[in-house]
């Protein structure tokens, strides 16, 4: 197999099970495998129901140690670091292979996504709405390959759909993400990987369900403000500081759309 989707769990989430149904799912089998730095009876019960090699990370935990820790178990050319809570729609994976397969030099892949919430697909909100606008310049193939367009996209937010990333090893540092971001680990790492050459390959069609709950890390990082001196971090890189500023105030009010 070509692809992995390694699942990142933590502690006991009643969505895993729904997470890993919809990676058997897929029109195109993949490897899957499961990490975490909190083993318990559950995620251990969950990974031999479902036949699942369970890996257990014994040095520091946290949500980006888990991650490139998760990375690093694969030897596929081409990994997805699914998350727990999240729903893979069935083409993710052969829509995944046939995207890098016709690319010259890929870097990552992602794809537009609905919202979840209590049981149900949001598949347009403000939120959404304004990451699509966003993405609009990357809808064009001329644009995969451009680190200007790309650049630009991110100097005003991550439109990026983070469980919907696919990652092409051979062409891209290791490790992924950096430790120090709680909210932005995923902004911070698509900065990162702009600078590459290489393309960013953008599926307009809605291939992954993330699910927003009050239980989430995102949800709990906004309740302490940590997001927002994330943020300004984050802008810093493209912008002056009085233009940070004002885009800081900006993406704060988008926060309210994580709130349950």
């Amino acid at each position: 197999m070509k692809h992995s989707f390694v699942i990142c769990a933590y502690k006991e989430s009643p969505f895993l099970e729904e997470c890993i149904q919809s990676l058997e799912k897929q029109t195109v089998k993949s490897t899957i495998k499961m990490v975490t730095s909190t083993p318990n009876e559950y995620i251990a019960d969950m990974a031999k129901k479902h036949n699942i090699e369970l890996i257990v990370n014994e040095g520091q935990g946290g949500i980006v140690q888990d991650w490139n820790f998760g990375y690093k178990q694969i030897d596929t050319p081409y990994v997805t670091i699914a998350h727990q809570d999240d729903v893979y729609f069935p083409e993710y994976t052969e829509t995944l292979l046939k995207e890098f397969e016709r690319s010259k030099h890929p870097l990552i892949f992602f794809t537009d996504y609905w919202e979840l919430r209590n049981g149900e697909y949001v598949k347009e909100n403000k939120l959404l709405k304004v990451k699509r606008i966003m993405l609009i310049p990357l809808k064009t193939r001329l644009f995969f390959n451009s680190r200007f367009v790309r650049r630009r996209i991110l100097s005003f937010g991550s439109p990026i759909c983070c469980p919907s990333v696919g990652y092409v090893r051979a062409n891209l540092p290791n490790p992924i993400f950096e430790v120090g971001f709680r909210s932005n680990e995923d902004w911070q790492a698509w900065e990162k990987l702009s600078k590459l050459k290489g393309s960013f390959i953008y599926c307009k069609k809605p291939l992954v369900a993330h699910r927003i709950h009050e239980d989430s890390e995102t949800s709990a990082i906004i309740a302490d403000n940590k997001r927002s001196d994330e943020d300004e971090v984050m802008f810093s890189k493209f912008w002056p500081k009085f233009i940070v500023k004002i885009l800081v105030k900006f993406y704060a009010k988008g926060q309210d759309s994580n709130n349950m």
